[in-house]
């Protein structure tokens, strides 16, 4: 079995105001670690930080370390009166001039207002390949799938506290850098290091870890990493999407033992990301194989059904199934902050989002059910 795990970007934000707090140092320092588990890391902004789950074999497993380390920002977060917050972008705030490190310091200068504006949160997942020939034949399959999972996390839809009219703006804000979105297909493991070194040569990336392909081969460890989801806002919701990319880079490994690569075109797909990105899940989304408009939920079937004999190869159809099921009825985070914006506040929106990111069980849900 495929092992997996994430990367989740989450945002530092005051208790009172819900106001963006650079303290991502403070709080890391201030994290409380006893044995092995989730670690934090520093982000591309010091409002933000980032909580590495370790390599998993189950969904149980993932969601454990999903809670745990959500936890853990969040009680050092209370030590200096801040809360930790699983939005894709900050309701109340669109730039700032802070850096995580040297590295982004030095993205900063060169990418102006494009980097200021880089405060966004995506959702990370790590799926394990055999080689990076089998990886790169991933991708290259993989590739028309991706805005179903975009959709599925939409989770940004405010901006400097104002709806923004996108189910993910993240993903606007997002494709401002130079190598964002879909990449054509690669072929083989030597064609995507030529494309990588290509890339670098033309002197627009810093470095190869610029390189924000909507889904690429990590350069630190041997798997697929799929970037293009928000930060989803229930733990619940990330552990069935991550359960959901498995199987996907599952199937598409297998058919890279056989079968060609979907001819679909990168401008097609740069299209579906931006109705995903636009809509989520309340309007159409572009067919992977045709790239013409179809009801989302028709799309979200073709998608899960897709993947039933790798889900059932790791015991998850019935979680991945079912999570599914209730995003589609309630909503991905970004309908349940439109909800908490009732009252007009977007403070009221960071608010709820924090109590979202930290709820035991489903919450919301149970909400909507009575309905």
């Amino acid at each position: 079995m495929r092992t997996f795990g994430v990367e989740e970007e989450l945002l530092i934000v005051s208790a009172d105001s819900g106001w963006p707090l650079p303290l991502a140092g403070v709080v890391i320092g201030a994290a409380a670690r006893s044995g092995p588990g989730p670690s934090l890391t520093t982000e591309f902004k010091q409002e933000q930080i980032e909580v590495n789950t370790r390599p998993c074999a189950t969904a149980e497993e993932l969601r454990a370390e999903i809670v745990a380390g959500r936890s853990l920002a969040d009680d050092a977060a209370r030590t200096v009166g801040a809360r930790i917050a699983a939005s894709g972008t900050p309701p109340l705030m669109s730039t700032t001039p802070t850096e995580g490190d040297r590295r982004y310091s030095a993205m900063s200068r060169r990418f102006g207002i494009v980097a200021r504006e880089q405060i966004t949160c995506g959702f990370h997942v790590h799926v394990s390949i055999a080689t990076r020939e089998e990886g790169v034949g991933v991708l290259d399959r993989i590739r028309p799938w991706l805005p179903v999972l975009l959709a599925l996390s939409a989770n940004s839809p405010f901006w400097n506290g104002e709806d923004t009219g996108f189910a993910s703006y993240r993903t606007q804000i997002w494709s401002r850098w130079p190598s964002a979105g879909p990449a054509d297909p690669f072929g083989t493991a030597a064609g995507y290091e030529a494309t990588i070194s290509r890339l670098i040569r033309t002197g627009v990336l810093l470095d190869e870890g610029m390189v924000y392909f909507d889904a690429r081969l990590c350069r630190h460890q041997p798997t697929v990493e799929v970037r293009i989801a928000d930060i989803c806002l229930l733990a619940e919701d990330a552990v069935v999407l991550a359960a959901a990319v498995r199987a996907l880079v599952e199937t598409a490994a297998r058919d890279w033992r056989g079968d060609p690569v979907p001819a679909v075109r990168t401008d097609t797909l740069r299209l579906a990301d931006w109705q995903a990105s636009r809509f989520g899940l309340s309007g159409a989304l572009l067919d992977p194989a045709t790239g013409t408009p179809r009801q989302a939920a028709a799309v979200v079937g073709d998608f899960t059904d897709r993947l039933d004999a790798a889900l059932d190869a790791a015991g998850d159809r019935p979680l991945v199934h079912a999570g599914i099921a209730r995003i589609l009825d309630r909503g991905p985070g970004e309908r349940l902050q439109r909800e908490a914006y009732g009252s007009g506040l977007a403070s009221d929106v960071v608010a709820a989002i924090v109590e979202a990111t930290h709820a035991p069980g489903r919450p919301q849900e149970k909400r909507h059910s009575k309905n």
